[in-house]
């Protein structure tokens, strides 16, 4: 489960095994011609040469559970989106370990 809560992206421990792994930091770009935010983990390099600076976000702990949050105020701000708190539905790319989150 995804969801934004005062302005950060929580990610549930079990996506965070799969996608993330023991990286904790992560790279992330908001698609405006997908409506999409990409996140991703650092050690994807392909990631940095598709998209234009993506911002690279520190995986803060959450719970004992694993649970963790990225602080995404400043994509939110800088493309004008909607920052009231909701789950969100997203797509996981296995091939690639990137999160397609609908904001």
């Amino acid at each position: 489960m995804i969801s934004l809560k005062s302005s950060h992206i929580y990610i549930d421990n079990e996506l965070v095994k799969k996608v993330f792994g023991n990286i904790h930091y992560a790279y992330a770009v908001y698609n405006r011609e997908q409506k999409r935010l990409l996140i991703t983990p650092v050690s994807s390099q392909w990631f940095v040469k598709m998209n234009e600076k993506p911002a690279q976000f520190l995986l803060k702990d959450r719970n004992l559970k694993g649970d963790k949050t990225l602080a995404i105020r400043e994509i939110l701000i800088d493309n004008d989106l909607e920052i009231y708190d909701r789950e969100l539905d997203y797509e996981v790319i296995e091939k690639t370990n990137l999160l397609k989150i609908k904001v």
